[in-house]
């Protein structure tokens, strides 16, 4: 188990500036792609206690208002 599966907080916060990309759903693949982002976290997912971080998500506002998902595994503070 690695250290970041093991928080018991997230290591992202409403109002981080992240850059990442984002997360498309596997049916949804076919008519969409991941593209890079960089926006302000506005919603980080429930339930921290004994969730995989590699499961775990967070969604950003873009510049142009629009909000991504991503896997809090795939961004970076920016």
């Amino acid at each position: 188990m690695n250290t970041m599966a093991r928080r018991r907080s997230a290591p992202y916060k409403v109002g981080d500036t992240v850059t990442g990309t984002t997360y498309v759903e596997p049916e949804d693949r076919r008519r969409e792609a991941p593209v890079e982002f960089t926006g302000t976290v506005v919603q980080v997912g429930a339930g921290w206690k004994g969730v995989d971080v590699s499961l775990a998500y967070l969604w950003a506002r873009l510049p142009s208002g629009r909000e991504v998902k991503a896997l809090i595994r795939d961004v970076t503070k920016a």
